[in-house]
């Protein structure tokens, strides 16, 4: 929850209206707004303290600076760069443009990649979890379950729902029974699920090449498989990933593939590469379980053309983008660390020394595990992460430091290399272009002028906003975000 959040329920004349009050009349105000602005109204920004100068490679002499100490409140402020909308909704929407645009230059072109690569075979996959036990559901306005099948569990609850789920019922995703969901399973799955999609990407390249009767070295020497994925949670706490899958020349985006490859090809090897794959569990005195991909898969084609019986490419790289900035708490957690970050939820910092910050308990100072905000759920799945963590045949999952996100380690969105450029690429030039404005409004040398040096020096110096500033902050933001929403309005029509 932002801290924007935590203080808009505050009672009218609480600290928060004092606050708002000193801010809007210290002097420094004009300012510190422009500051906040120009972050686009970051929820947690990052205070820094130092200097900057601009100077002559060859005379030495100072053309231009900077230094925080003329800045009313001594810092300058950084957007924090935060994905999760739960977290900071300013940056999350700059991570989700910078996303949306990552995935539409590798389907449409643009951003270095030649738009040919639209005519590329292109599939949207998406690959969910197995079932680990009975959980409500929301089917299209019916019940959870058909009456046919009532019968009643070793725990004496019935193995049905009648009700009608509504979208937002909170009942949504939680188990029928709980004692009979493998919340163990349901862990190590999650735990495991980076892996799955490794080994998944390897059965395709397999498949594909089994398929056309090739050897994979020789299949690749034809055609290159890229990928980008996003995954998402569901109600019931576990991921399922969204995939785009495209097929290129061997030399990726630039070259086509040969004709062969085609949109036959790719969707017909997805379902047998989705049902070799298999991870099995670390042995342990619990069991072992091995670990696949559930049964539901959607497989669609990416067609360049929107009317046609297909995905449009705009439609795909929308989606992609707004759940590359969800996070577990969708699914009834929360969206920090549970775990000490001194000993990372192990209890000690060695074999025989106990924490001295948490304790002994691997939880943050203040936390308990029974009083967190979440559902009855999502408490048991973080209550089991804690518990296998503390097992040493698991150790290696590092259940604990990700007991908020159900277990769950992997990246939430991610690429291959040849798929199209880096986020990276996008933050660099968005960078660059704000420099060259800056440079260009103190009318300075043009950037990457080899006659000029650019020296600074910059220390930490805290994060976030007092109470007021926070309530502030959300107020520019929307303005911001109602402004973006006008400008790309226009540029359309």
């Amino acid at each position: 929850m932002s801290k924007t959040e935590r203080h808009d329920d505050q009672p009218f004349g609480g600290e928060w209206l004092a606050d708002l009050a000193r801010l809007v009349n210290a002097p420094g105000y004009e300012r510190w707004r422009s500051m906040v602005a120009a972050t686009g109204g970051c929820s947690h920004p990052v205070h820094l303290t130092g200097q900057s100068m601009i100077v002559n490679a060859g005379t030495g002499e100072v053309l231009h600076s900077y230094t925080t100490d003329c800045e009313p409140s001594g810092h300058l402020l950084v957007a924090c760069g935060n994905r999760r909308a739960s977290v900071c909704p300013a940056c999350s929407q700059t991570y989700q443009a910078d996303t949306f645009h990552l995935i539409r230059a590798g389907l449409s072109g643009g951003k270095g990649v030649p738009e040919t690569v639209s005519a590329h075979p292109r599939a949207f996959v998406t690959l969910t979890a197995p079932s680990f036990g009975s959980v409500h559901s929301h089917r299209n306005g019916r019940a959870c379950r058909p009456r046919k099948h009532d019968t009643h569990c070793e725990h004496g609850r019935a193995i049905g729902c009648h009700l009608r789920h509504e979208p937002h019922d909170e009942r949504l995703g939680q188990p029928l029974c709980p004692g009979c969901y493998d919340y163990p399973g349901a862990v190590l799955w999650q735990a495991h699920a980076g892996a799955l999609w490794h080994r998944f990407t390897l059965f395709l390249r397999q498949e594909l090449a089994h398929q056309t009767g090739m050897s994979r070295r020789t299949f690749a020497e034809h055609v290159k498989v890229s990928f980008a994925k996003v995954a998402e949670y569901q109600r019931r706490g576990l991921i399922h990933f969204h995939a785009i899958i495209r097929l290129d020349g061997p030399d990726g985006p630039d070259q086509p593939p040969p004709d062969w490859a085609d949109h036959h090809l790719l969707t017909q090897a997805v379902p047998p590469a989705v049902r070799q794959v298999t991870v099995a569990t670390p042995a342990s005195d619990l069991g072992r379980w091995t670990l696949a991909w559930g049964d539901q898969l959607d497989i669609r084609p990416i067609l360049f053309d929107p009317d046609a019986d297909g995905l449009s490419e705009r439609a795909v790289a929308s989606y992609i983008a707004k759940y590359a900035t969800k996070g577990a708490e969708a699914s009834g957690t929360v969206d920090y660390r549970l775990s000490c970050r001194a000993c990372a939820g192990r209890g000690r910092l060695h074999l025989m020394t106990v924490c001295g910050h948490c304790h002994g308990s691997g939880l943050k100072p203040g936390l308990s595990l029974d009083a967190l905000p979440v559902t009855d759920h999502a408490r048991r799945m973080i209550r089991t992460c804690w518990d296998l963590g503390a097992r040493p045949e698991f150790r290696a999952l590092r259940l604990r430091p990700w007991a908020h996100m159900l277990g769950f380690r992997g990246h939430f969105s991610s690429k291959s290399r040849a798929y199209s450029l880096n986020l990276t690429d996008l933050r660099n030039a968005r960078a660059a272009h704000r420099a060259a404005e800056a440079r260009d409004r103190h009318g300075l040398p043009a950037l990457g002028d080899a006659t000029t040096l650019v020296l600074g020096h910059w220390r930490f110096a805290g994060i976030g906003h007092t109470p007021g500033e926070a309530i502030m902050a959300e107020h520019i933001r929307q303005n911001v975000a109602t402004a973006r929403h006008i400008a790309a309005q226009r540029a359309a029509e």
